[in-house]
């Protein structure tokens, strides 16, 4: 039981090598990365602004309304600055909404005449009324007492910002300490006393730095984890004084209701405007200073800043809904849950990666990958999404980074994989073959294993008579431009090219991978390959060149499969009858043919497309096979060959021949005269006469059907000197019985000139 459990783990874990060294390294270094700080300014905190703005907008808080001071106002009084006396009338007015509390965020440190006896009074009958003080400075300097009547009625509360490095403010004070104690914050004074009234009383749980405010419970900026470098959300090593929360704003610039201080003075708002509210008093008009920038600020990369008055407003409401509705507040993950969020990406990421990465070729594997990257890009993006909508600020740029890191890092190994692999094997290797090698730890040993595979073999009929004629160079451009067009549709449908030999192609379906569809994909691959050789014959016109034909067999059966060689020198091939099989199969072919053997069209039944079917007796093969024309093969592949029609025309004069039938690429031996009577596109009618190694004749002078033969044209006298060479194969096609049809697979260009001005005068005759 040990040894099988421990060999199936160790070989989960080299399939899976590439995910499980990739994933924490790449999450450690995102998290590395994330304690510089460099990601909060610049990344993290405008991920989180814009979530904010993204979401839904919300409905305008009815607990909270304010009072504007602009510049209209200014204008109106023409003063610089509000007297005492006209705050006192504002105040006044206000009282008779009957709020629940009056916020003044207004220092009132020192009077203002006139009507500063007027103003006092006001502020001694005005028990909801909750004015302002700075409580911290810089360095000492620029703090502000505020009102000491109010001061000393408990009526005060600080309006400190704590603003971020990029001069956001996205978090807001319940109490900060001065150099003698605790200073409640503004919004916090205004929110208890608005709930006071509602029977909720703030009150801290035992123990523990949090607040239980109504339904809430208040948990302060960083109280999860007091590790001097991490901080909640995307903070790092931020200002963590007091009790912060992060505001979770209802909106940006007039949130809330808001009317101008004339409106309050001359009267012009309803009666009830304001009642069993929180009336806040500010300065909206941006000339006064008292304007932030907010997560809300930046619209269409325009900076609005937001008076300061309004994100009191919107903490206020924050506590206010929280405790009584249970409004969700921003939070955060401890930072261990922070870190498993960041490596469960960075897994995705090289899941992703590892698990697709010779999908259909590395081309298209890496297609592929971008996709799912995107995929699950915006997978973190929804998730993130929601989360905040529900109040949760989860880390969305170290995950976004840790799964985009992880997709490079997988790519990257891969990539420098295969190179060394192609290195060991000093050639190109189909991906099929990387992904074997890589996929076991035993791929590059020598060996083999018994499979069932589909074989594909192709050729190009009479091509090495033709190359004769030209050059080197010139041999190897068609070569290679064909072998490119081919290799383009065999990696299409992932196929292993094993080997190309000369102008021949080998390509393996089912090694080393198996797929149930081996049979169905070599099939269409052969009919598409046909198809190309149009585009081939396209460019072999405009170098002045014959076209080229092709011929394709394909046979199904088991054979080794595996590296062949020594340990200096190793090839990944196959070794079996079935292959020799295959190349009697092609061997039968004429141009633009498919042939296939009884077990592929076994295996493909349902979906090919034959024009027939006909037994040889191959060399080598004790007993007759079977082969299928193939025409096409239907859905989800649906190709077909092109039917051609070869008509035939009688010669006016016969034309002197000598053939002599081949035995793969050897003459037998035997030669034998005969007339060439018919001529067609591609093909003839011969006539037999004698054997010339028995004048006296022979009785079995006619070929046997997909027999290939040599001709050379004669002259009237038989010792006069032949024409050169003609390459063509017996086919099946009624015939008298001195008689038999040929196709041509190779003929010299003046033959081929010479026929085809005898084939068109012919035709136009006809």
């Amino acid at each position: 039981m040990g040894m099988p459990f421990w060999t199936n783990v160790k070989a989960f874990c080299w399939h899976s090598r590439g995910v499980l060294i990739t994933t924490p390294i790449v999450a450690g270094v995102v998290i590395l990365i994330r304690l510089t700080g460099v990601l909060q300014a610049f990344l993290e905190w405008p991920a989180y602004d814009l979530y904010l703005r993204l979401r839904p907008p919300e409905n305008r808080d009815r607990h909270i309304v304010i009072v504007g001071i602009d510049e209209n106002d200014i204008n109106h009084l023409q003063e610089s600055i509000i007297p005492d006396e006209i705050l006192a009338q504002l105040l006044e007015k206000l009282k008779t909404k009957q709020p629940r509390a009056i916020g003044l965020d207004m220092y009132r440190d020192f009077p203002v005449p006139p009507g500063h006896e007027h103003l006092v009074k006001v502020f001694e009958s005005t028990p909801n009324l909750i004015s302002i003080e700075k409580v911290v400075g810089e360095a000492g300097r620029d703090t502000v007492t505020g009102s000491k009547i109010l001061k000393q009625k408990g009526q005060i509360g600080a309006n400190d910002f704590i603003v971020d490095a990029d001069n956001h403010i996205r978090r807001g004070f319940f109490y900060l300490s001065n150099s003698k104690e605790n200073v409640y914050s503004f919004s916090l004074m205004l929110a208890a006393t608005y709930l006071e009234k509602e029977g909720i009383i703030p009150q801290g749980i035992p123990h523990t730095d949090n607040w239980l405010i109504g339904k809430t419970v208040f948990v302060p900026f960083e109280a999860n984890d007091r590790v001097w470098w991490f901080n909640d959300g995307g903070y790092i090593r931020a200002d963590a004084r007091g009790f912060q929360i992060l505001i979770n704003y209802r909106g940006g610039n007039k949130t809330f209701d808001t009317v101008s201080m004339t409106d309050i003075l001359e009267d012009r708002v309803p009666p009830d405007w304001g009642r069993d509210r929180i009336i806040l008093i500010g300065k909206v008009g941006e000339s006064f200073k008292d304007v932030f920038l907010t997560p809300y600020s930046s619209i269409l990369g325009l900076s609005q800043a937001i008076p300061g008055v309004e994100i009191h407003a919107n903490l206020a409401s924050q506590i206010i809904n929280s405790a009584m509705n249970g409004r969700p507040l921003i939070q955060t993950l401890p930072d261990p849950l922070e870190g498993l969020w960041i490596l469960i990406w960075s897994g995705i990421g090289a899941v992703i990666s590892w698990q697709f990465r010779y999908r259909e070729g590395m081309q298209k594997s890496i297609i592929f990958r971008v996709g799912l990257f995107v995929i699950g890009g915006s997978a973190l993006s929804i998730i993130t999404y929601i989360a905040i909508l529900w109040g949760w600020w989860l880390p969305v740029v170290p995950a976004f980074l840790a799964l985009f890191g992880s997709v490079i890092a997988v790519t990257a190994y891969l990539a420098r994989t295969g190179i060394e692999i192609r290195k060991t094997f000093g050639r190109y290797l189909t991906d099929e073959v990387v992904a074997n090698l890589l996929e076991n730890p035993t791929g590059l040993k020598i060996g083999g294993e018994r499979r069932k595979i589909t074989i594909l073999t192709s050729d190009l009929r009479g091509f090495t008579a033709t190359a004769e004629r030209l050059a080197p160079e010139q041999v190897i451009r068609i070569l290679n431009f064909y072998f490119g067009k081919m290799s383009d549709v065999i990696s299409k449908y992932q196929g292993t090219i094993d080997e190309f030999m000369g102008d021949g192609i080998l390509v393996l379906f089912g090694a080393p991978t198996y797929r149930d569809d081996d049979a169905q994909r070599a099939i269409a691959c052969a009919i598409e390959m046909q198809l190309a050789m149009t585009t081939v014959n396209e460019q072999m016109k405009l170098w002045e060149l014959n076209p080229l034909a092709m011929g394709i067999g394909i046979n199904t059966g088991e054979v080794i499969v595996g590296n062949i060689g020594s340990e200096k020198r190793t090839k990944y091939g196959i070794v079996g009858n079935q292959v020799n099989l295959t190349y009697r199969i092609e061997s039968y072919t004429t141009a633009g043919q498919v042939l296939i053997s009884e077990t592929t069209y076994q295996e493909a039944k349902e979906l090919v497309i034959v024009n027939g079917c006909q037994q040889v007796q191959a060399k080598g093969i004790q007993q007759p096979i079977t082969i299928y024309d193939v025409h096409g093969i239907k859905s989800p592949y649906n190709l077909k060959l092109g039917q051609e029609t070869d008509s035939f025309y009688s010669l006016p004069e016969v034309i002197p021949l000598q053939y002599c039938l081949l035995a793969g690429k050897h003459i037998d031996g035997e030669k034998f005269i005969g007339n060439l009577v018919q001529l067609s596109a591609n093909g003839a009618k011969i006539h037999c006469q004698t054997n010339l190694s028995n004048l006296q004749g022979d009785q079995n002078l006619i070929p046997a059907h997909l027999t290939n033969i040599k001709i050379n044209l004669l002259s009237e006298d038989i010792n006069a000197k032949s024409s050169e060479d003609i390459y063509a194969k017996v086919i099946n096609r009624p015939a008298n019985p001195d008689c038999f049809f040929v196709y041509f697979t190779a003929k010299p260009p003046a033959i081929e000139a010479h026929f085809q001005n005898l084939y068109e005068r012919l035709k136009n005759s006809a």
